[in-house]
């Protein structure tokens, strides 16, 4: 949830740091501070985001060849200048920034109080160090025999980075949970939360596993478990271009990712269909073939847009693979005591591959007996490291904090996997394969069309800007592209807005409508098109106003509907790859035109590593 860098080497390290935290401000931005470490140890840090940093020391000296940074998303303590991090020891020797929650910090903080300890915070992070400082000053251990014996007392969720007054030629890094990174140079280390800040400087990197420790010295990186063994870490190659990190000439980040997306579905497709041979391959699960087609049940798990990703799945694996399914909040699932067995498969779904609870939704299942497979956009992520197996989506570094190309990669790969079991399973004929393939390999063209409603979608949005509340609807595969559209509107816009399947706004929402009231119908033309017809008829005689995304050359909804967006025809099992592309566009103009910060909506961060 929050970001974390690090740097320790030949160069200026001040510039690295402040650099890595405009990288990493997706992932938090509540308040931001750097540890320096020249002849002494220099503190800065500041509420509010990263360029308010930037002021704070703009005049202060920040000389150093070591250091380190944090941009916070705040859990325990409000936001503020106290509660950001690094935080420091009693005797301001060592210091510490921390992405996760320590369960136990209430307990370990009392004791420390009883023993005389003094807290300046009301964050766990703050009792962590002071524990570390405790142990080493009773025990007389070195700092990373102490850091070690802390982190087997805590209970929960941490990345770490230390650095010590004592010890200016080291770092140390630590994981249980919460991702981190460290990037591999000559005669230089850097430490950070994910990829984003280190591509530039280094290719290689070792991702850090949990429960390891990493003793980083400007030469040397050497890393043990909690047990104090000696591990070996893997050197791999990032797969990560910097221009991808740019806005590259586009306002917003999310307003590129929305037009990025016709590139990232056919990315995401590449060397996974062959058309003409009614052939889909996925590598990352073929060796699961037996388990896929004897599988009694799939269930899916994931949070946020990934779940509504996870609702259409539902949608097309049981449309084309015949297997039942369900799909789970991992929030909730967790926190169950759920019906697996070994027949079952768990897929779990996530962006960033870090998600806290669907990480613990997958070691639920795991235990229980169940095969899991991961869809995940980052390569070296803990999810696809703790799953049987997986499909990348290939979609690219995401910035923006509300999902856009993350969604319909996530989709394709469903849609991948629909057709691939139902293959496997005979449960599909090869003819109709052929068809469904020819069609989809066509939709990265049919979203770079839905792309050019923009200008219309503007005009709708400068109706729109205005509303206290908004209902998106829609029926079939199109009802989790309606709750999507509506969590897009109210994360940037911070208009109220939910998403309904047509039919249920009978049964209660109905009353909420009147003229101020916007309703946005997906009604293309498919299996409930008459259905959804009648419901815009429903709406339309308790006045409200309705904008409807139709098929190109509708004429029937044209004629009810106050505003029309038209979409490409298209298959119905790929309705929610081109439909979802006028909502995700008109959640972002109505942001921009209400003066919200679209890249980064309050008290939301990218990716959510806490429970």
């Amino acid at each position: 949830m929050c970001g974390i860098v690090g740097y320790i080497g030949y160069r200026d390290a001040y510039p690295i740091v402040i650099k890595g935290l405009h990288r990493l401000e997706y992932r938090g931005y509540d308040s931001a501070g750097i540890a320096l470490l020249d002849k002494d140890l220099k503190v800065y840090k500041k509420a509010g985001k990263v360029s308010a940093l930037e002021d704070f020391v703009k005049d202060l000296p920040l000389t150093s060849t070591v250091g380190m940074g944090h941009t916070r998303w705040a859990t325990h303590g409000a936001p503020s200048d106290r509660n950001s991090h690094p935080h420091s020891s009693g005797d301001r020797k060592l210091t510490i920034i921390h992405n996760g929650i320590i369960e136990n910090y209430a307990n370990i903080k009392e004791t420390l109080l009883a023993k005389g300890h003094v807290f300046k915070s009301d964050t766990d992070t703050e009792v962590l160090i002071h524990l570390i400082e405790d142990i080493k000053t009773q025990t007389g251990l070195d700092l990373q025999e102490a850091v070690r014996v802390a982190l087997n007392k805590v209970v929960g969720a941490y990345a770490i980075v230390i650095m010590s007054a004592d010890e200016p030629d080291m770092i140390i890094a630590a994981r249980k949970g919460s991702p981190l990174v460290i990037g591999v140079g000559e005669g230089e280390y850097f430490v950070a939360s994910d990829a984003t800040p280190i591509v530039e400087y280094t290719k290689n990197v070792v991702y850090l596993n949990d429960n390891e420790i990493a003793y980083i010295h400007r030469n040397e990186l050497l890393v043990k478990n909690i047990d104090n063994t000696v591990q070996t870490p893997y050197i791999q190659e990032l797969d990560l271009k910097l221009e991808a990190l740019e806005k590259g000439g586009y306002d917003h980040f999310m307003l590129k990712e929305i037009y990025e997306q016709p590139r990232s579905i056919r990315d995401c497709l590449r060397g996974r269909i062959y058309p003409q041979q009614g052939k889909v391959q996925l590598g990352g699960i073929k060796e699961y073939v037996e388990k896929l087609k004897n599988v009694d049940r799939i269930i899916i798990v994931a949070c946020g847009t990934s779940w509504h990703a996870g609702l259409v799945g539902e949608y097309l694996i049981e449309e084309y693979a015949r297997v039942p399914v369900e799909v789970e909040y991992a929030s909730e699932f967790r926190y169950r005591n759920p019906i697996i067995t070994e027949k079952d498969l768990v897929i779990a779904i996530s962006q960033s591959g870090e998600t806290a609870d669907t990480m613990a939704a997958i070691e639920l299942a795991k235990e229980k007996g169940a095969t899991i497979f991961g869809i995940c956009n980052v390569v070296g992520a803990s999810i696809p490291r703790i799953t049987h197996a997986g499909v990348y989506t290939h979609a690219g570094p995401e910035i923006g904090v509300a999902s856009t190309k993350a969604f319909t990669a996530q989709v394709t790969v469903l849609t991948l996997i629909a057709f691939y079991i139902g293959q496997k399973r005979g449960a599909i004929k090869q003819s109709t394969l052929i068809e469904y393939l020819t069609q989809l390999d066509e939709i990265p063209t049919l979203v770079e069309q839905a792309l050019k409603s923009n200008d219309r979608v503007k005009e709708i949005a400068e109706k729109f800007k205005n509303s206290n509340n908004c209902l998106f609807l829609g029926r079939g595969s199109s009802f989790p592209v309606a709750l999507e559209g509506a969590l897009k509107l109210k994360e940037i816009s911070y208009i109220h807005a939910e998403g309904y399947p047509a039919a249920e706004m009978k049964h209660g929402p109905i009353a909420l409508i009147d003229e101020d009231m916007p309703v946005i119908f997906i009604a293309t033309k498919h299996s409930s098109y008459e259905k959804v017809i009648s419901n815009i008829q429903e709406v339309k005689a308790r006045g409200g106003q309705v904008a409807a995304i139709v098929t190109q050359g509708d004429t029937t909804v044209k004629d009810m509907a106050d505003y029309i967006i038209e979409i490409p025809e298209v298959n119905e099992a790929f309705v929610p790859l081109v439909s979802t592309i006028p909502l995700q566009l008109l959640a972002y103009h109505i942001a921009v035109m209400r003066g919200c910060n679209v890249d980064q909506p309050r008290n939301l961060a990218k990716s959510v590593t806490v429970e």
